[in-house]
């Protein structure tokens, strides 16, 4: 099967890229476009800053320790989109492997001397997850021959001892491979790393060893912490091995950690990561708004461990954060045209940022960039948009469960479904039977949408009567032996929503966010608009919809209006606080919201979720 996840147990089975085409809507119409564009934007990329010619053996070498892996998660971006150019590059990264499988353009002659920040492991995880990409999409050739002598050079060299990677991604590579190939060793070689790691197996550094999650081993910890890649990377591979070696505990210890980290260390963008020094999540509820680091390789992690534990468990929850993840951070990494895109994505910019036409040598800014020294987001999101309609649906004894709303062709033996809908700007889903079958078909209700209904509606010509209920969040179902013609519809409530931070948040106290459907919004001003440091939201009245690129049907996105007070810009003081509670003033406006996917696709702009509430 095409997928990027293929569990041999689990509660649900993932239907892969043969067994879902996603339709034009909200992503298909990005996936066409990651194809088209994103991809060949790149390569060209790889190939200027000379991270390409490092393979062809061109000097001096160029680029970060770690660049070799821009290339191999590109490399999976071309397999899963079955694109034309894959063959010529995976030939230019076939000349650079050395007798014995390794293959790294920045190590090779001193080998395996820096474990801490080399990244070499790192480097195979990714060149591993690009041959198994491949060998589901095409079958064996060149790239995948690459990928099985790597993973073998790091089965003799790695399987005894107790050494390991400063940056997991091996992990869940290994066990991709085993699902590939069944060859035991890439398993045993995976589960040895995830124990191996906490002993601790790497040196101390400046920000310590939770920096790479080896300050305690894995199933002692309680919380995701650290760098956050880094974490939820290992989190995938620790999922892996548990459901493959049937390892309960290992399991329930992720699922724990999962549970007090989205509590306590998620934004409500579902991005993740606070501190911008180390690229970590930090504390407990500290969630400040301006210095949100969310970097966009974390979000597409979140994603990936999402995904395993949802197939692993069949909790809707893990799709719901799956889903918000998807709509606020993933759709928000690269721009409209497919040529630009955030590494950090604060949820607050008070600055506009300067336009940028060539390389980003800083991570941040509140302006997406066509390309970065340390380019991992670009390429990540390649591979995950060319991926992306495998995380749809599953399948199970029940039947089939539709997970995220798009419109798609959905194939499970006899039974082949068309979704079509305008979500996430409408409310409404409808699944239409094109070819017959028996079984079950769930659709997930998202968390937030209360008061949801479930309506059948039969094929013209037949006996069986019209069906319309209620429905709770979580999975709605109808079981059935289906005929052509036959329809689900699935109403979600739209409304916009105010959004409160919890108490314990104190950055975000006394703010207030406004929500609709999975899509979380927030004001941008451009040029001469109003500024948006003297904006206050009046949340007496709900939120007003407006429709622009059309009206609301596909294609068609819903921006919202509330009543904001504009405070006039004060006087400078001689100190900025005072004794007297300060009273409220100003002018009340209309103030328009954008969803926070779109925002900064207009030009440099200072941006907000978090609003003060108006007194």
């Amino acid at each position: 099967m095409a997928n990027p996840v293929l569990p041999s147990s689990g509660v649900l089975s993932p239907l892969g890229l043969d067994a879902v085409r996603l339709l034009p809507g909200f992503w298909g119409d990005r996936v066409a476009l990651n194809r088209e564009v994103t991809i060949a934007h790149c390569r060209e990329w790889e190939e200027r800053e000379g991270w390409i010619g490092n393979f062809r053996g061109e000097r001096p070498r160029r680029g970060r320790e770690f660049s070799d892996s821009e290339i191999y998660k590109l490399l999976e971006a071309m397999a899963w989109a079955e694109h034309p150019d894959l063959p010529a590059l995976a030939e230019t990264v076939a000349q650079a492997q050395e007798g014995d499988g390794y293959l790294n353009t920045r190590w090779s002659g001193s080998r395996y001397t820096d474990f801490e920040w080399g990244h070499e492991l790192y480097c195979y995880g990714h060149l591993i997850q690009a041959g198994v990409a491949r060998l589901r999409m095409h079958g064996e050739d060149q790239l995948t021959r690459v990928a099985i002598r790597a993973a073998d050079h790091v089965c003799r060299r790695f399987m005894d001892g107790a050494e390991t990677c400063g940056h997991p991604v091996i992990e869940m590579a290994l066990v991709e491979l085993y699902r590939a190939t069944g060859a035991e060793r890439y398993l045993e070689m995976a589960r040895r790393f995830v124990e191996r790691r906490g002993l601790p197996a790497l040196a101390d550094i400046p920000f310590g060893r939770a920096y790479y999650q080896d300050d305690l081993p894995v199933r002692q910890a309680q919380v995701f912490r650290g760098h956050v890649v880094r974490a939820l990377y290992l989190a995938s591979g620790v999922v892996d091995v548990a459901v493959e070696t049937g390892d309960e505990e290992l399991l329930k210890a992720v699922e724990s950690q999962w549970e007090r980290t989205v509590a306590r260390r998620t934004h409500l963008t579902g991005g993740m990561g606070s501190r911008h020094a180390d690229e970590s999540y930090g504390e407990d509820h500290e969630l400040p708004p301006d210095r949100a680091y969310n970097e966009t390789c974390a979000s597409i992690a979140s994603i990936m461990l999402s995904h395993r534990l949802l197939l692993a468990t069949g909790d809707a929850r893990y799709a719901d954060l799956a889903e918000r993840t998807l709509y606020n951070m993933l759709a928000t990494g690269v721009a409209l045209d497919g040529r630009s895109f955030f590494y950090a994505n604060p949820l607050q910019v008070r600055v506009p940022a300067q336009p940028l036409d060539g390389v980003n040598h800083a991570a941040e800014g509140g302006l997406r960039s066509p390309w970065f020294d340390v380019s991992c987001c670009p390429n990540n999101i390649a591979r995950t948009l060319a991926s992306v309609a495998a995380y749809l649906a599953t399948s199970s004894s029940a039947g089939v469960q539709i997970h995220h709303h798009t419109p798609a062709d959905i194939r499970h033996g006899d039974l082949a479904l068309r979704v079509e809908t305008a979500y996430p700007w409408s409310g409404e889903v409808r699944v239409r039977v094109l070819e017959a079958g028996a079984g079950g078909v769930s659709l997930r209700v998202p968390s937030w949408a209360a008061g949801a209904t479930l309506s059948y509606e039969p094929a013209p010509g037949t006996a069986a009567s019209r069906e319309s209920r209620p429905v709770e969040p979580g999975y709605a179902s109808i079981e059935r032996r289906w005929r052509p013609g036959d329809e689900i519809r699935l109403d979600l409530p739209m409304t916009p929503r105010w959004t409160y931070p919890g108490r314990r948040a104190d950055a975000l106290r006394g703010c207030v966010a406004v929500e609709r459907g999975p899509l979380v919004y927030c004001a941008e001003s451009v040029g001469d608009e109003p500024p948006l440091a003297d904006v206050s939201a009046v949340t007496d009245a709900p939120p007003v919809e407006h429709h622009t690129d059309g009206t609301g049907g596909t294609g068609g996105a819903v921006e919202l209006e509330i009543e904001a007070v504009h405070s006039p810009p004060g006087d400078y003081d001689a100190w900025p606080y005072t004794t007297e509670r300060e009273s409220g003033g100003g002018t009340r406006a209309p103030l328009r919201l954008i969803p926070y996917h779109r925002w900064g696709n207009r030009g440099p702009a200072t941006m907000r979720v978090w609003l003060p509430a108006a007194e």
